[in-house]
């Protein structure tokens, strides 16, 4: 049985992946500047759960005070203390190219500090593939595990950079045990429209996957979001697809349209929700200030399977 087939069954994303992460160790992850209560929690409650082995990376005293003062017992873990956010992503991406982590997770800094340092030509964690981010998500009203990208990262993204987010996901679902993941190319309707910049590059990429530039799934676009979801919306419309009714993945237009589908389902559709950054050379988890602590005990469990995923193919 598939790792997303287990998730398709009835009961929670979260705590499907924790039984998946049963047999495994804890991953070995710094916890870059956790300065706040829900971030410092999720390093330790992660750790409780057996899934990350936190190092806080961070003002040492400060990491301390907010300890004491919430309770939260930090007893046994690693501290690498750092100045300041700037100082404690350099030195949490440090460790993991030093091979003292295998993952890197968001504390209480922006986003786009820790994705600074992550970037960094020599001394981030870039590889050859591009970067981007996947949110995994279960919602209660489909049958299954949904892959959505790129909703963090990549701001208006090009159709090559499309086809670079597409094989990301692609090569993730395929880790996560889907042999032939379907994804759908969303725009705001399902025929090409030169004036929809989106649905052209849709067409495209099924066109790039037809000739082998894209590997390992199936593409279908563009298809508007009912009829990506819905098989009846599809064929109320006279949509012929081997994607339409049950995507694996959905590849939205750009950052601003997938941000807002995704906190459309956790904030309205009560949407569970995991995220991890992909193409970099270990697993990035990229934590909003907003997330539930469920959330990222879930993303904590995402990075540990992939981590185990690409060592057992190394």
């Amino acid at each position: 049985m598939t790792v997303f087939s287990q998730i398709s069954e009835a009961g929670s994303q979260l705590a499907h992946l924790k039984e998946l992460c049963a047999h495994l160790p804890p991953l070995p992850t710094s916890v870059i500047f956790p300065c706040d209560e829900t971030s410092l929690r999720s390093a330790t409650d992660g750790a409780r759960e057996g899934l990350i082995d936190p190092v806080l990376v961070g003002p040492s005293e400060m990491i301390q005070k907010l300890a004491h003062t919430h309770e939260i017992d930090i007893a046994g873990l690693r501290i690498v203390d750092a100045a300041n956010a700037k100082a404690s992503a350099a030195k949490g991406i440090e460790l993991a190219h030093l091979g003292e982590v295998g993952a890197v997770m968001k504390g209480a800094l922006h986003s786009d500090e820790l994705m600074g340092a992550v970037v960094k030509r020599d001394v981030g964690l870039r590889t050859s593939k591009r970067i981007s981010h996947v949110f995994m998500m279960r919602a209660p009203t489909y049958p299954k595990s949904l892959l959505i990208t790129d909703a963090v990262v990549n701001i208006a993204p090009a159709l090559e950079d499309k086809l670079h987010i597409a094989q990301n996901a692609i090569d993730l679902a395929r880790a996560l045990g889907i042999d032939l993941p379907r994804l759908a190319v969303l725009s705001a309707v399902e025929t090409v429209n030169p004036k929809i910049p989106s649905t052209v590059d849709a067409a495209a990429l099924c066109k790039m996957a037809d000739r082998g530039q894209i590997r390992g799934g199936i593409i279908d676009g563009p298809l508007a979001f009912d009829n990506a979801i819905s098989a009846e919306a599809a064929r109320t419309k006279g949509i012929v697809s081997e994607v339409a009714g049950r995507p694996d993945i959905l590849l939205v237009p750009d950052l601003a349209a997938g941000n807002m589908l995704v906190k459309e389902l956790t904030f309205l559709g009560r949407a569970e929700v995991a995220g991890i950054v992909l193409g970099t050379s270990v697993p990035v988890i990229l934590t909003s200030r907003a997330d539930s602590l469920d959330s990222r005990i879930s993303s904590c469990a995402l990075a540990a399977l992939l981590a185990n995923q690409t060592a057992a193919r190394a």
